[in-house]
């Protein structure tokens, strides 16, 4: 099934109406719409408030422990989604870690030109902080831009003295705002979501005149060193491939503990696909797996400590 269930994602998403690279006013629209035909499994819960100053929407399941914080950052080139969109998939970690939820609804560019995005994202994590959880029980996740500025924050968050949270899991993550990797044209053909040129539009959107190697831009030009571990998971066919190689390539480089999941033949955030596609819903496992496995001295509501070797199984 599983090749027929490619092909079937790969033409879905070639006749999609989504076009990253095109007008922003009219593709967040279009992202709201396709998310918002998307049900909500019934006992997942969502609840709008805001931290630091910043929009979230908390995501929980009953089986939430509210003493173990997932901190999602959403995608959509800097440009286009919000913290509601994200909801689906940030139920789906929600879900295999029994965490409760933080989608970060930080402000998007072009009215808001970097560093907007990473001083939302920053703020949200030092007003966990301030409130007393501690860095042990928070973990983040992001997917495509999402997952850029996960890394950019932890970056971020260490430049500013605070303490790294607990682990670090990325889907597709954009890094490198150059879009200068390899597969930007060795993988332009398979990829049925993404464009380097729209990529490249929604660069220049969010920096403006900031050089796109500035590391909290670009965290793959970023010193990594100290950094918490990351695991990071791409598809082949997909124009980002090279982003997620590079990226953990350099944390290699800086120490830090890091892995990198590729899978053969499946798009941009194919994760969130997991109600059609089998490779899904075995990455979203495999996530969660590594967040749990990283959090320690965090009780759930049953007694259970979160220890170093537990998994999902």
């Amino acid at each position: 099934m599983s090749r027929q269930q490619r092909q079937a994602l790969d033409d879905m998403l070639r006749h999609a109406p989504l076009d990253l690279g095109g007008d922003v006013v009219e593709q967040r629209v279009v992202f709201r719409d396709m998310m918002a035909s998307i049900p909500l499994p019934p006992d997942v819960s969502t609840t709008a408030g805001e931290l630091g100053g910043v929009p979230v929407v908390t995501v929980e399941t009953p089986a939430s422990d509210p003493e173990t914080v997932v901190l999602y950052l959403h995608g959509g080139a800097y440009a286009v989604g919000t913290a509601a969109d994200a909801v689906g998939l940030a139920a789906e970690i929600v879900r295999r870690t029994d965490a409760r939820a933080l989608c970060v609804d930080y402000r998007l560019a072009p009215e808001h030109p970097f560093p907007a995005a990473v001083d939302d994202a920053l703020a949200v994590y030092r007003s966990l902080l301030d409130d007393g959880l501690p860095s042990s029980a928070i973990a983040f996740v992001g997917e495509s831009a999402g997952g850029g500025l996960v890394a950019a924050t932890l970056v971020a968050a260490k430049d500013a003295g605070l303490p790294q949270p607990s682990s670090a899991a990325v889907f597709s993550p954009w890094v490198d705002l150059t879009v200068s990797g390899a597969s930007a044209v060795s993988k332009a053909a398979v990829d049925p979501a993404l464009t380097p040129e729209g990529l490249r539009r929604r660069a220049r959107d969010y920096l403006r005149d900031t050089d796109p190697t500035t590391p909290h831009a670009s965290p793959v030009f970023a010193d990594l060193t100290g950094l918490a571990p990351l695991f990071i998971q791409v598809g082949s066919h997909e124009i980002l491939l090279d982003d997620a190689i590079r990226l953990a390539a350099r944390a290699a480089e800086h120490d830090v503990q890091v892995e990198l999941q590729v899978w053969p033949e499946v798009p941009h955030v194919f994760q969130g696909f997991a109600v059609m596609l089998d490779e899904a819903v075995a990455a979203l496992d495999a996530a969660a797996a590594f967040t749990r496995a990283h959090w320690s001295n965090a009780v759930t509501p049953h007694g259970r400590t979160r220890g170093a070797v537990e998994s999902v199984g």
